[in-house]
């Protein structure tokens, strides 16, 4: 690869994910530094200077981002029209997987094990509040899992353990958007797994994820310390066979690009189970992609330059 030529690491952003952007910015950027991409500039992404990104004329934007406006598709249709290459999978996939509710449809569509689920509209709620209340615990039992369906990193997720506790719960989740994604919780090991590449994918090493929280709220997704990974996740060979079978099919089926990583939950009675896609993985101290990448022999600098080298050889 050109050291000479320029890399944009766009990082930042507007969304609520801000602050492990930075991190993963930085951290990429420094890594390019020390590989001697001398001509690599940080941009920080705000609301109304996308103009002076395309004025960088950069070989490809690095994009660090985390959340809306970030893995949405919003920049990528941007650099698209621009004609600027860059990292990560393009608009339809960024949008699919950034919504969860989608995502869980197109789970259902291809027979791919998920957690059951029910939509709640605002309008729906409003209307008759208990009777909807009544609708999703019928449905899906409890405890059960609210999210705002277009927020990333674990925002805004809330677990409802009790039948009185479900009303503030809808009402905290609702301030995010006027649609919330309700789930069954699964009870067993939560488990990642990242995947480098792009028609060619390579499926790195899984990842369990160890926390003493019922759920992996935002605050433990980056503020663990070490030892919250444990890496080969102590499945059955049989288990893990499973896994990266879903997860090849499912990066194949989304036309991910570059890297992602899919998130998993191996339930004690119905086996692994898809809990989301993430298109953008996070490149902080703590993040998962890094220490899969690093159990697989590979370093944080050689990934970050396989990153951007898979965006440089993309069609969109």
């Amino acid at each position: 690869m050109d050291k000479s030529m320029r890399i944009a690491v766009v990082y930042g952003g507007v969304s609520s994910e801000r602050e492990p952007s930075l991190k993963s910015g930085q951290a990429t950027y420094e890594a390019l530094q020390r590989c001697g991409f001398t001509n690599a500039v940080l941009f920080d992404f705000q609301n109304k200077n996308i103009d002076q990104l395309l004025k960088l004329h950069p070989d490809i934007a690095m994009l660090a981002l985390h959340g809306k406006g970030g893995e949405d598709g919003s920049i990528q249709g941007a650099l698209d029209l621009a004609g600027i290459p860059y990292t990560g999978s393009g608009i339809e996939t960024s949008a699919v997987c950034m919504n969860k509710i989608l995502t869980k449809r197109l789970l259902e569509a291809l027979q791919i094990p998920t957690a059951d689920y029910m939509v709640l509209h605002r309008r729906e709620y409003d209307a008759e509040p208990l009777l909807a209340s009544r609708r999703l615990i019928e449905r899906l039992g409890l405890p059960l899992i609210l999210k705002p369906p277009q927020q990333g990193s674990s925002i805004g997720i809330v677990l409802v353990e009790k039948e009185e506790e479900l009303t503030e719960a809808i009402e905290e989740v609702f301030q995010y958007g006027n649609q919330i994604l309700a789930e069954e919780y699964l009870h067993g090991m939560e488990l990642t797994l990242p995947i480098l590449g792009n028609d060619e994918a390579t499926i790195l090493p899984e990842i369990e994820l160890v926390s003493d929280a019922k759920y992996r709220s935002y605050e433990v997704k980056y503020t663990s310390g070490p030892g919250r990974h444990i890496i080969p996740a102590r499945i059955t060979e049989a288990t893990r066979a499973q896994i990266q079978g879903i997860g090849r099919r499912l990066y194949r089926e989304l036309n991910c690009r570059g890297c992602a990583r899919i998130d998993f939950i191996v339930d004690r009675r119905k086996g692994p189970a898809v809990l989301e896609v993430n298109t953008l993985p996070a490149l902080t101290a703590t993040s998962a992609l890094p220490a899969s990448a690093k159990a697989a022999g590979i370093s944080f600098e050689e990934l970050v330059i396989r990153i951007i080298s898979h965006g440089l050889h993309t069609e969109r």
